[in-house]
């Protein structure tokens, strides 16, 4: 499989989009909050993790694709309510995995 970064760039724009436009025109989505979220994210985790155990990786793939709604979801509440954003919450990660793997991104060897 070929890996195309601007693809992949695009597909999460996408994504950003759709997301925006379900806050703003879906009265069930406007509705969620991060606590009617959880019970379904939860679900979504166990349901990914049955994927992975199956083999199949179309269905983890989908699986994954639930999983990646509710964290753009949870991102979407935050940056309606102020707090952070899509962004905020991939640059944190960013900044941890950085962190967690000195033996990579640092010039010093460990």
């Amino acid at each position: 499989m070929e890996i195309n970064r601007e693809r992949q760039k695009e597909a999460f724009g996408r994504l950003l989009d759709i997301m925006d436009r379900l806050r703003a025109e879906c009265p069930w989505d406007r509705e969620q909050t991060m606590a009617s979220l959880r019970p379904n994210t939860i679900e979504e985790v166990y349901e990914l993790s049955d994927a992975i155990n199956s083999g199949e990786m179309k269905n983890v793939a989908k699986e994954l694709g639930d999983v990646l709604l509710h964290v753009v979801f949870y991102s979407k509440i935050l940056e309606e309510n102020g707090d952070y954003d899509i962004e905020s919450v991939i640059n944190f990660l960013c900044d941890k995995l950085i962190y967690r793997h000195p033996h990579v991104f640092s010039a010093t060897e460990v």
